[in-house]
């Protein structure tokens, strides 16, 4: 079975377009995924035969930067471009600039697939490692659409300031909370955009809800189901759901998995059934959790951190001295005494003490995994990070 890397079809899409037109299943995976192309090989030497041809393999790290292996369908993801371009209302867009990596299955699907079956242009960019080129390239574009995770907006406030972009038509976001709070930056970034707020998981392949921006000024309002896809909640408030369009396998630590048609699928995600068919995000499950008997959502207070501080902030899981479940805030760059008053100040006075995070730490830079995610992981464990302020408890 053939295993493409991120790096081979870098300038080079013909290549992938190659591999989806031969029959035979092949892996795109990212050149620095956290695993070898041993450990690849090893696991998609597991698929039965019935999945050998016609498929596609993605790696993803889920919530828990845990590598694992997703299986898709080409016809079902095909079938959901095609459902994507008519909610999206994509018949305008004559072409698609991609700065996220093709290995991201929001991109792959949303971008290369789409751009694939509607025969549309897709402008491959080197990203924010090249600020200057992207920039041209956005200059010059001309009725196209763009996907983004609010973990970049940031970078185009560092890299590419005071800027408009009137030739980027629609924009979609996904891979992590809606930036709400920045859509005032993001409509004078792309002034004549469509601005879309896209919910899914890779496991979804990867898309089960969209909203329009001005569908709602809550930024937990993730839309309704797109056409056949059904959701509910567990008892534990995880959101579960079935997707015509869904993985039809996976491969982890515990070996391969198919996935049946009645099998209700965790998106790693706590939420709830709103009016209208709404659906609301509470936070990923690691996001959500109880601390002295309260109810703390991390989703919560990084919406009222962004009031008091521009830079970037994650957060992370810690138990605290006695064992009670905790989380540390990392901001980034690092921050001033007076900015970490404010941002003690602003605790204080909005929420009790078992929302306070156990310390508040920074970092030079936060660490990403490849589809521009926080990794979590590796947050945790940095040895270079600076405290600023202990709990002590």
């Amino acid at each position: 079975m053939r295993i493409l890397s991120e790096g081979q079809i870098s300038g080079n899409l013909s290549v992938l377009n190659q591999a989806w037109d031969e029959a035979e299943t092949f892996a795109l995976v990212p050149d620095r995924g956290g695993v070898t192309r041993e450990w690849i090989a090893e696991r998609i030497s597991t698929i039965p035969s019935k999945y050998q041809l016609n498929h596609f393999v993605l790696q993803s790290s889920g919530s828990t930067g845990v590598p694992k292996l997703i299986v898709g369908n080409r016809g079902r993801a095909e079938m959901l471009a095609g459902l994507l371009h008519r909610i999206q209302n994509s018949e305008p867009v004559r072409q698609a600039i991609l700065v996220l990596p093709l290995t991201y299955c929001y991109a792959f699907v949303n971008q290369w697939l789409w751009s694939r079956v509607f025969n549309r242009d897709l402008v491959q960019t080197r990203g924010f490692r090249s600020p200057d080129d992207l920039r041209t390239i956005l200059d010059e574009a001309c009725d196209s659409m763009i996907c983004l995770v609010g973990a970049q907006l940031p970078l185009f406030r560092k890299h590419l300031p005071d800027r408009s972009f009137k030739g980027i038509i629609r924009v979609h976001f996904a891979g992590g909370r809606f930036p709400q709070d920045d859509l005032d930056f993001v409509r004078n970034l792309f002034p004549n955009a469509s601005i879309f707020n896209n919910y899914g998981c890779a496991e979804a392949m990867p898309r089960l809800t969209i909203r329009r921006a001005e569908d709602s000024d809550n930024g937990a309002n993730i839309g309704k189901p797109i056409d056949g896809v059904a959701l509910k909640t567990s008892d534990e408030g995880m959101l579960l759901f079935k997707s015509p369009y869904r993985m039809v396998a996976q491969i982890d630590s515990e070996g391969f998995k198919e996935v049946t048609d009645d099998a209700w699928i965790p998106t790693g995600d706590m939420g709830t059934e709103g009016e209208n068919g709404y659906w609301y995000l509470q936070g990923r499950a690691n996001e959500v959790y109880k601390r002295f008997g309260e109810k703390i959502s991390l989703a919560q207070l990084a919406s009222s951190l962004k009031e008091v501080w521009h830079g970037e902030a994650a957060f992370y899981r810690q138990k605290d001295r006695s064992g009670e479940d905790g989380h540390v805030l990392v901001l980034s760059p690092g921050p001033s005494e007076e900015e970490v008053r404010t941002v003690l100040r602003m605790l204080r006075q909005s929420y009790a003490r078992a929302y306070w995070p156990l310390r508040i730490e920074s970092v030079h830079s936060l660490p990403l995994l490849a589809n521009q995610k926080v990794d979590m992981l590796a947050l945790a464990s940095m040895d270079d990070k600076n405290t600023h302020w202990d709990q002590r408890v």
